[in-house]
């Protein structure tokens, strides 16, 4: 796996509404993304948003690439040698991350073997997951 490094760049005018400023953006690398993940407790969530707001603080920025840290963290998903607990994070609204390897069914028999219920009604979800989500400063 080629390592990207980590990248600030000013906010595309194109992006500016949905960052809500003008100002630095930042491109994450697997590695930043990994230490972030690699802090969550078992039995705890995190959402991409959240990720995206921890890097955003850790690196003094407007805003962070939620395409680039995406991509980052299927990398390390798929990275086998990635000990970072990858199936922890999950989308803004409790989803399941089909990109991750296995697809959104390998994230949630992960996720109940730590003892959460998934809803699997329309798309999968996690239950109730905004009880179990972690706050990593």
């Amino acid at each position: 796996m080629t390592e990207q490094e980590d990248i600030i760049v000013d906010i595309p005018q194109n992006r500016v509404k949905f960052f809500g400023t003008t100002g630095k953006m930042l491109l994450p690398s697997a590695t930043a993304v990994a230490a972030i993940v690699a802090q969550i407790p078992a039995a705890q969530l995190m959402t991409t948003a959240q990720l995206r707001q921890k890097l955003t603080r850790q690196f003094n920025v407007q805003g962070t690439c939620p395409i680039t840290t995406r991509k980052a963290l299927k990398s390390i998903a798929h990275d086998v040698s990635s000990a970072a607990p990858y199936w922890r994070i999950v989308s803004q609204n409790g989803g399941l991350i089909a990109g991750f390897p296995g697809g959104a069914a390998a994230q949630a028999a992960r996720l109940e073997a730590e003892g959460f219920a998934i809803d699997e009604s329309k798309s999968p979800k996690v239950r109730d997951f905004r009880l179990n989500l972690t706050v990593i400063d």
